[in-house]
């Protein structure tokens, strides 16, 4: 009698479903065929949530509220059978192949994705984090809505507004989005001429963005600075923050009544908690093909993954921009990898975050820029950025198209 060899079932978890999380989890699924039956995908986050992050920019002005951009995934990995477990994870042991859960139990895994997301460093500017009520912040919704509330107070009481970055930030294009939302809330509420408004930055030059620039860019947002009357600075590093001060380091001091600064990111507590995977800023280190240097069953993708700029910083330090898609990007190269393994190939995808081409729409205040090139960093052999002065139509298509997607489960769409 001959016996059929049995395969053995493969454990795969995922750590996130934001974009990369859920577009690895959902691809693993797709890609695997005939073989889903021999594998166990578990998707592990703290929250059911797929929040649209981009269109935080527009909570604070009362263009979206949260249900608008935001949904649950849940009913799409039970379609699926992917195992959700809604609970935060603690830490990962890479030797033993285990997920520690916050709430005590464990998780092995054959297969590890870390789409963990970032963690805000408050601690980089004495006055920064939100509890001194200072300065506000928007990469996390209920601090969006605290901003909306401020703004709101502004109205009431119009005074000095400071939007921008500290130093070693990332997020600035975000920054830019609010500042030129900001900036068209106050004259739609005939305000804006009672109004000062500031921008600082750590990027050497206007349009830097922390991807060292776009042809054009410069010209661009210094012609947007002067048309809307915005104050600007760059090369900013800021010393502390006092009640409705900011000093910088420098020893110059700018008066607000309002402010909204991002800070820079790091990797999320539970990577910081599991040091063999990451760097000293909690970055998972990969190379192009997102699978972790030393423990080759470990990937990581989206903001989670460590991007070293490849250019010089010259003067204040700022980072490289992580958005919704290269995150969409490096999670479908991830579970394109994983599959491959699992099939017992050895040739991997291989992209490094800077070859991923930069297609991002940047929000103007009701108008547009469109940033495309075929590479995020340089060299390039493409590059363009084109504005759009008469509406924001595209930046709303883009956040429409994406939730649409993932409400449906389409991750393989583009």
């Amino acid at each position: 009698m001959i016996l059929k060899k049995q395969s053995v079932m493969k454990n795969i978890v995922v750590l996130g479903t934001n974009f990369a999380g859920f577009t690895a989890a959902l691809q693993i699924h797709k890609k695997l065929g005939k073989k889903r039956k021999n594998v166990k995908i578990t998707v592990v986050s703290p929250t059911h949530d797929f929040l649209y992050v981009p269109s935080l920019i527009w909570v604070p002005f009362g263009r979206r509220e949260l249900k608008d951009i935001r949904f649950d995934v849940r009913p799409i990995y039970e379609e699926k059978e992917i195992v959700f477990l809604e609970v935060g994870a603690d830490r990962v042991d890479p030797v033993a192949n285990t997920v520690y859960l916050a709430d005590g139990k464990e998780l092995s895994y054959d297969y590890l994705v870390c789409a963990t997301g970032i963690h805000m460093n408050l601690d980089i500017v004495d006055g920064l984090n939100p509890k001194y009520e200072n300065v506000q912040n928007i990469v996390i919704p209920a601090l969006a809505m605290k901003t909306r509330e401020e703004f709101e107070k502004l109205v009431q009481d119009p005074g000095p507004v400071v939007v921008g970055a500290t130093q070693s930030a990332s997020c600035m294009g975000a920054a830019y989005e609010y500042l030129f939302n900001m900036d068209k809330e106050l004259r739609r509420r005939n305000v804006r001429d009672k109004v000062d408004l500031y921008w600082i930055t750590p990027e050497p030059y206007l349009g830097n963005f922390g991807i060292d620039g776009m042809p054009g860019g410069e010209g661009m947002l210094k012609a947007f600075m002067k048309m809307y009357n915005i104050h600007y600075l760059v090369d900013a590093s800021i010393e502390r923050i006092e009640s409705h001060k900011i000093i910088l380091k420098n020893g110059n001091t700018i008066d607000f009544k309002m402010a909204m600064l991002m800070p820079p990111f790091e990797g999320a507590e539970v990577m910081k908690k599991s040091p063999e995977l990451v760097d000293e800023k909690g970055f998972v280190e990969t190379d192009g093909t997102y699978q972790h240097h030393t423990y080759k069953n470990v990937f990581a993708a989206g903001m989670a993954v460590q991007v070293k700029p490849p250019f010089i910083i010259t003067k204040t330090a700022y980072g490289v921009p992580k958005t919704g898609y290269p995150s969409d990007v490096t999670g479908k190269i991830v579970a394109d990898n994983i599959v491959r393994l699992i099939n017992g190939e050895s040739k991997l995808i291989s992209k490094s975050w800077g070859r991923i081409p930069a297609v991002c729409i940047m929000d103007a205040g009701h108008k547009e820029v469109y940033l495309l090139a075929n590479h995020l960093f340089r060299p390039r052999q493409f590059a363009i950025i084109l504005p759009n002065i008469f509406n924001d139509w595209g930046k709303i298509a883009l956040e429409k198209y994406f939730l649409w997607k993932n409400r449906h489960g389409y991750s393989w769409l583009p």
